[in-house]
């Protein structure tokens, strides 16, 4: 464990400190569109985040192939180079649609294209576990197109999902964190050496996360782009085909006891199937919806609007940093307690617990929709939001600038602008850090 968290110190450290010149870098090399209709800031932002994110994966793979139990995997598995060659194409990728936005298709064939060449170097899946079945050998051709189609969906849910200041980031670690712990009780309660890639690729996973957030949270200085969000979504996709497709259930001696005993214990065997699922269910769900709606508007699926699930809690009413929390909420709510139903899944209390939290989740979605009101004897004790008077008196005289907010919040174009205008976030590398957005 403590060489895991080394590895993690170190990912997060280099991202972190290269994030600073590489956002200086992005100003200079011009990786900073203007404002578009659908974007949620208010002021041109440097992209290319992707970059530190990249080394910080670089010296994360580095460090364990250096540490005295890590470099077992370096030796007995190839996957830590399948992965970084996949990641390394993948990142290349996306570094030139940040900088010169190149068509959808094109990204669509490289995330093919990187997918691909993880196969070949042996990161694929070679057997599922299906209920009521047992573990079903895969042909190649069968577990190639499983492993594309499991890595192209989820890097497209991951960018899909990359809408809000450290959304992205926080929602990928917050499920590397599950990952992580049900992958090392894999390899450290079972004994299965299998396990050790996927633990790795998500303790590096949440160096990378962590330690480029701090310059992503609202108000962002810099956004991950295609080549963050789109390294981040493969990397995830590599721990799970790892640890799905490489783990043979049967090692895991379960088949013992009573028959209703045998059914809880193989849970575990069955969760690798629904883990990779549950890590990214906001940000899939959020893509199966946006192509339903856009196909049936007519549109091209790739084509960007304003519908996307962090859109819609703005528009709700929720502030920026309560969306994003509220996101978070939730992937953790499903990711942990797909991770707490796999260790005991006999236990009623994890579903009572979940289904107690999902309720406490439905009221902070609602917030917004109910504005309380303090009784006039406390009104000297609360914000001023709170009062009866100052809230009568603030709706009056703010009545233009809310309904222009509204407008603008409905759809209406806005003004872009300029990615050189003097005072705007990321107009200059060490500008002041405007808090408007």
């Amino acid at each position: 464990m403590r060489e895991y968290l080394l590895t993690l110190c170190i990912t997060a450290a280099v991202t972190y400190l290269l994030t600073g010149p590489v956002r200086k870098f992005a100003i200079v090399a011009g990786a900073m569109p203007e404002i578009r209709a659908r974007d949620v800031h208010r002021e041109p932002t440097p992209r290319l985040g992707g970059i530190a994110m990249f080394f910080g994966l670089c010296a994360g793979l580095l460090v364990a192939d250096h540490l005295t139990n890590l470099s077992e995997v370096f030796e007995k598995s190839n996957e830590p180079r399948a992965l970084l060659s996949g990641a390394a194409l993948i990142w290349l990728i996306g570094v030139l649609d940040d900088k010169f936005e190149i068509d959808a298709l094109i990204k669509l064939g490289g995330q093919m294209i990187a997918a691909g060449v993880m196969v070949v170097q042996g990161l694929t899946i070679l057997w599922i576990p299906l209920p009521g079945v047992g573990t079903v050998a895969l042909t190649q051709w069968q577990g190639t197109l499983l492993t594309v189609a499991l890595v192209v969906i989820t890097i497209n849910a991951v960018n899909f999902v990359d809408g809000l200041d450290g959304l992205a980031a926080g929602m990928v670690c917050i499920a590397a964190a599950a990952f992580f712990m049900y992958a090392y009780r894999i390899w450290y309660s079972y004994g299965i050496e299998a396990a050790a890639p996927a633990s790795l690729f998500a303790a590096i996973l949440m160096g990378m996360c962590l330690g480029f957030l701090p310059h992503n949270m609202h108000p962002a200085r810099i956004f991950m782009g295609d080549s963050g969000s789109m390294l981040i979504g493969l990397v995830l996709a590599a721990g799970a085909i790892s640890v799905t497709g490489q783990v043979d259930p049967d090692l895991m001696n379960l088949f013992s006891g009573s028959e209703r005993n045998s059914v809880h214990q193989m849970v575990p065997v069955y969760i690798p199937l629904v883990m990779p699922l549950t890590i990214i269910a906001i940000p899939a769900a959020d893509l199966i919806l946006a192509i339903v709606r856009r196909t049936w508007k007519g549109q091209s699926p790739f084509a960007a609007d304003r519908g996307h699930l962090h859109h819609r809690l703005l528009e709700i009413g929720h502030s920026h940093s309560r969306a994003v929390l509220i996101m978070y909420f939730f992937s953790a709510l499903i990711a942990f307690g797909a991770l707490a139903y796999s260790v005991n899944a006999a236990s009623m209390w994890i579903v009572l617990s979940v289904v107690f939290l999902s309720a406490i989740g439905l009221v902070l979605l609602l917030l917004p929709r109910f504005t309380p009101r303090a009784p006039r004897w406390a009104e000297g004790f609360v914000p001023p939001r709170y009062r009866r008077r100052r809230a009568a008196a603030a709706a009056a005289a703010g009545s233009g600038g809310e309904a222009a907010a509204v407008a603008e919040d409905e759809g209406e174009e806005r003004v872009p602008v300029a990615a050189g205008v003097s005072g705007v976030n990321g107009a200059t590398a060490v500008g002041h850090r405007t808090q408007a957005r």
